[in-house]
């Protein structure tokens, strides 16, 4: 596993804010949903796998079996991230297939991102 560096902080006034502002109470409830979506490790690690096949385009077998885990738990997690917007289904003939939708993570980045 590789562990991001995390620099430390020289300076409090460095880290003054999330983002471009305080979040509205409808944003809180918004992104808190989707980062408890995000704070189940399988989820985490399926979304790293598709990540890391180029976020394109992958079968629930393809996950299935680079992820370890039993199909019908990946189609469970899968689901769950497809209700919070964060994976698009599709169906082409008897598969399903699931890509990243990209400008949902670009969004929680900016919502992460130190001013």
């Amino acid at each position: 596993m590789t562990v991001p560096h995390i620099v430390p902080l020289t300076s409090l006034d460095a880290c003054c804010s999330l983002g471009s502002g305080p979040l509205t109470e409808d944003e809180s409830v918004r992104y808190a949903s989707l980062f408890k979506v995000l704070a189940e490790p399988a989820r985490l690690r399926i979304l790293s796998r598709l990540a890391a096949e180029g976020c394109g385009p992958v079968s629930v077998n393809d996950i299935t079996e680079s992820v370890g885990l039993s199909q019908p738990t990946v189609s469970h997690h899968l689901r769950k991230l497809t209700e919070a917007g964060l994976l698009e289904r599709t169906q082409q003939g008897r598969s399903v297939i699931h890509s990243i939708r990209p400008e949902l993570f670009a969004e929680l980045r900016a919502v992460l991102q130190m001013d």
